[in-house]
């Protein structure tokens, strides 16, 4: 620790030096032997404009850098504090970058000491952070970040961010330590000096392991937490209404009776004690997950079932591992077994790791992949990749180290340290297995299961069980998945697996039976990294060619016919054809160099092994491939919907080949709904017009005897929104999309303006999206509010939502995943905006597959499936607004269909009730600031 770090901060006028961008402030704090020593702040005059959005983010004016020095006034005080020190910075190369220009601008040589990258550092030794953003970091280790964005404040939470990392890195085992090290020259910034000091202190030091830490062919492990399933008095369901309360207060601080939640409990229990299937929609507030898992628990218990519970994602179930079994074991006085199960390619496998780790040839995203992974084997009791957060670059690594089928590495030592296995032993005797719809369905229709036995299960998020069985029971074959495998094998003269494979059976002694193959093998390969391209550029030929609306400049799908017609068409087809025949070929040959490599297996060391695992995963792979390429184009007799979908900015980078059922009903009923005693299916959006019968149409369950029950929210929505119609905008369907779009900008900076944002914006097309974003952005007139806009903004829907979460004056611009799972609570949002009514597009190829599927059989495709399936969207896009009791907010519908056709009454009729007025946006404004 003796070492003297300075954390430097700094806020600019932009992100380039280079172009001209300046410093406005410099924040710096002193580090020597482990504590803060010193401080040093000053803003600075850059000699030119702040930006307004700078001056947003900020808080700095350029009244207030007026009389402030220029750099060059403090440049050689910087030169002085950084004499013999590390450099430290969060996302170090920016603050260095500017430093260095700004530096010998004034005359000076620049710093050319040692640097430390605070992200790169907590990236290592926070593997699991749901990011590395600054504010994150000081949220999760709890330090108090008061004024973001400005450069001492920002300085001072860094420095104590690297304090408690170098703690931290003291903790970890020897052995932990020592690997970290060994990979630690390959990172960008100088941290091996951190953790080569670091080793030299634990190699001074007696090591005594702490008790849940185990260590295994040098990696340490922490050991998983054993709950034995025991052999206890079965509970009494607390049928009273008072019995229920005093269990929930148990584990609920501020419990407030919700008869909803109570109701809920009973009619589940009554479920499956009556062996029947149940709907239940449960409004927003009502407390649906504890409802669920109450009655489902002492089921389990009382009659010794497994209840299977089912979320829409892996992050849905990982928030009911964290959040809510925390309560629920909180309430009683035995032990629930609850067990988190995904499909086996989510678990790592240690075998495999363990090799890897003998492999130097690393780039940078795998190096650092292997540094997060030793650190998070001290941490997990899981394997579960969710749980980390690796890059782009690090998921190809996970997928040399993945669980799988092993062919070549049998490595018995590590089969106690299995994750899956033992995930899947301990569901075996659980009360609660907790999976997703994807893992549920697919265990429907593998031959081995994948799920223990279980006649119960709950459905939770039950509106998307339809669309992710859709996704399940189709296939799909993308451009950059393709091209991915085919780099990984790679020609002869890249180096990649074919070369290594080349190599070994010359190794072996085998090569001369395959040597006067291998330049053949190479061209084949490389016809058929061409052959890939080909078959994408016509595919995104065939859809600009079959574009309808020239207006569409971003995504689009276009339906494949049923006969291969069009020369378009014939071109796609051909070019399949020419593929699947070539990777026919380059899979046959590398199943022959298996069988040779096989007669030399004890020949092989570790490595080989390794990378010969890669290679036979990715053979399977490839086979895969060809099977889905056969199935989407060339099956003439497949009966299946087939579409393309492209970005026409990237047409070939962005292309996808899809096909599913388009009525799936008759299958879900069958394997799942018809094999099982009793599925009980939850969500807030699941009526419409109060009537279940449109999902259950979708479920397949129209004719089976079903509980069906409708709780209200507890809510009190006529109190807390306002639901508005603008009587100015012109009806949607009178006028073209451009002047459609340039009527709602208008209004969207008019309602910004009055309610000083705090506001999402729901389309239902990326492209409308896009137009009124550049609009919005060309007008001028919203400078000093964040526009926030999927697709545009770089960033996941979460990462979009905290953007929008810190800022004062927002705008948040969604489409399709944004219609539901966006939770912002109390008043960061305050003001919901739907530009028009959720119909899907006619020409989207499932809506005009499953309309003309019942326009075949006689029904009315309109009330049967476009309008019931809008309603279900738009009750989800109306509750992203009210998220809590204290709410209180305005929902403006833009599209006047809503009160001018007959059919509008079923969106109106479908939500809460609440005040709808209709106004012009004169009158609107005033009602805006009395109601908020």
């Amino acid at each position: 620790m003796g070492n003297k770090f300075v954390v430097v901060d700094l806020e600019t006028t932009g992100n380039s030096p280079k172009k001209g961008d300046r410093i406005i402030q410099v924040g710096a704090v002193i580090i020597e032997d482990g504590r803060i020593t010193g401080q040093y702040t000053s803003l600075v005059n850059p000699g030119q404009p702040i930006p307004a959005f700078i001056e947003e983010l900020t808080g700095i004016s350029d009244e207030m850098v007026n009389d402030a020095p220029a750099f060059s006034d403090i440049a050689k005080d910087m030169i002085e504090m950084l004499d013999g020190a590390f450099f430290v910075a969060h996302n170090v190369f920016f603050d260095l970058g500017f430093l260095q220009e700004e530096l010998q601008n004034a005359g000076f040589e620049g710093f050319y000491g040692h640097i430390i990258d605070t992200v790169e550092l907590s990236r290592i030794l926070f593997p699991t952070a749901d990011g590395y953003k600054l504010s994150d970091l000081a949220a999760r280790e709890g330090i108090s970040h008061d004024r973001p964005h400005q450069a001492d404040s920002d300085a001072y939470v860094t420095a104590e961010l690297l304090l408690i990392m170098l703690s931290r890195l003291n903790e970890f085992p020897h052995t932990t330590v020592k690997s970290l090290c060994k990979l630690s020259a390959g990172l960008k910034s100088d941290l091996y000096m951190l953790f080569d000091e670091a080793l030299q202190r634990k190699e001074r030091e007696l090591e005594e392991l702490p008790q849940d830490l185990e260590i295994m062919r040098g990696i340490a492990l922490k050991r998983p937490f054993q709950l034995v399933k025991t052999d206890h008095k079965s509970p009494a369901y607390p049928y009273g209404r008072e019995e229920k309360q005093n269990l929930l207060a148990k584990a609920l601080a501020a419990f407030e009776v919700r008869n909803g939640q109570l109701e809920m409990m009973d009619q589940i229990f009554a479920a499956f004690e009556d062996g029947r299937h149940a709907m239940i929609e449960a409004g927003t507030g009502i407390g649906k997950t504890l409802a669920y898992l109450v009655p489902a628990v002492f089921f389990s218990k009382i009659y010794r079932k497994t209840i299977v519970v089912s979320t829409f994602t892996t992050q849905l179930q990982h928030q009911l591992l964290v959040n809510d079994l925390p309560k629920l074991r909180a309430m009683f006085d035995f032990p629930i077994k609850a067990v988190l199960l995904k499909g086996r390619n989510h678990y790592i496998n240690l075998a495999r790791f363990e090799q890897s780790l003998k492999e130097e040839d690393d780039n940078y995203d795998t190096t650092l992949s292997k540094m997060q992974i030793i650190v998070w084997l001290t941490e997990t009791e899981t394997g579960d990749i969710d749980e980390l957060n690796l890059s782009s670059g690090g998921m190809i690594y996970w997928n040399k180290i993945k669980n799988g089928e092993s062919t070549f590495i049998q490595a018995k030592h590590w089969d106690a340290w299995d994750f899956y296995l033992r995930a899947r032993k301990e569901a075996e005797n659980a009360d609660l297995v907790i999976t997703n719809h994807s893992m549920l369905l697919s265990d429907l229709n593998s031959e081995g299961s994948y799920l223990p036995e279980y006649e119960y299960a709950v459905l939770d998020e039950a509106h998307q069980f339809e669309k992710v069985a859709g996704r399940y029971f189709g296939k799909s074959l993308d451009y950059l998945s393709v091209r991915l495998l085919l780099n990984q094998l790679g020609q002869y003269e890249q180096g990649h697996l074919f070369h290594k494979l080349e190599k070994l059976l010359v190794r072996l002694g085998a090569g001369a039976s395959f040597n006067e193959h291998t330049y053949k093998l190479n061209e084949i390969i490389s016809g058929l990294q061409y052959e890939t391209d080909q078959l994408f550029k016509a595919a995104s030929l065939f859809v600009k060619r079959k574009k309808i609306n020239p207006s569409i400049k971003n995504r689009i799908q276009i339906r494949l016919p049923d006969r291969v017609e069009g020369k378009e068409w014939q071109a796609l087809y051909a070019s399949a054809e020419r593929f699947s025949f070539m990777l026919r070929d380059v899979i046959i040959a590398i199943e022959q160099r298996f069988s040779l490599v096989e007669k030399y297996r004890n020949q092989l060391n570790q490595e080989e092994k390794l990378f010969l695992e890669e290679l036979f995963i990715l053979k399977e792979e490839l086979a895969s491939a060809r099977r889905t390429a056969r199935d989407l184009i060339l099956d003439r007799n497949g009966k299946n919907l087939r579409w393309i979908e492209t970005d026409l900015r990237a047409v070939q980078n962005f292309t996808t080949i899809s096909g599913r059922p388009v009525d799936i009903s008759d299958h879900l009923k069958e394997r799942f709904f018809e094999a099982k005693s009793s599925v009980v299916l939850t969500s807030a959006t699941l009526t419409v017009e109060d009537s279940f019968k449109y999902i259950k149409q979708e479920l397949g369950i129209g004719d089976m005897p079903l509980i069906e029950v409708k709780i209200p929210s507890p809510f009190h929505y006529q109190e807390q929104v306002e639901l508005i119609v603008p009587d100015d905008l012109p009806e949607i369907k009178t006028v073209s999309e451009d002047e459609y779009i340039a009527a709602i900008t208008e209004h969207i900076i008019s309602i910004a303006e009055a309610t000083e944002g705090r506001m999402l914006t729901l389309f239902t097309s990326h492209d409308m999206l896009r137009k009124t974003y550049e609009l919005i952005k060309e007008s001028g007139l919203l400078e000093d509010f964040a526009l926030i806009a999927q697709g545009i903004t770089a960033g996941s829907r979460s990462r979009l939502t905290r953007n929008f979460q810190r800022f004062d004056k927002a705008i948040l611009f969604g489409t399709s995943s944004f219609w539901e799972g966006v939770d912002i609570p109390g008043e960061d949002l305050s003001c919901l905006i739907i530009v028009r009514l959720p119909f899907s597009p006619p020409g989207e190829p499932l809506t005009e597959a499953k309309c003309e599927h019942i326009r075949q059989r006689g029904g009315n495709p309109f009330s049967e499936y476009s309008l019931p399936e809008a309603v279900l969207r738009f009750k989800q896009g109306f509750g992203r607004l009210v998220r809590t009791s204290t709410d209180k907010g305005i929902v403006f519908v833009f599209d006047r269909r809503v009160l001018t056709t007959s059919y509008g009454r079923a969106f109106l009729q479908s939500i809460p009730p609440v005040q709808v007025r209709k106004a012009s946006i004169d009158k609107i404004i005033p009602f805006i600031q009395r109601w908020l």
